[in-house]
């Protein structure tokens, strides 16, 4: 037990990323831009799948192509 003079640790924001000596910023940052292109890299993928689960350009079956 703790008694009233203590307070409980708090979660704190980490210096660091997991995977990476980066640290988490907004803006230009090389955090931001690494996390930009993986988020990249699984939209093309997904349109990917998508065009060869359907078996059409993804223009085509997204509506901007007749």
């Amino acid at each position: 037990m703790t008694s009233p003079s203590e307070t409980p640790a708090t979660a704190s924001v980490p210096e660091t990323s997991a995977t990476t000596s980066d640290v988490p910023a907004f803006g230009w940052s090389v955090y931001a831009e690494r996390v930009n292109g993986r988020f990249a890299m699984v939209g093309f993928t997904a349109i990917l799948v998508i065009e060869a689960i359907s078996g059409d350009t993804f223009l085509h079956w997204a509506g901007l192509l007749p």
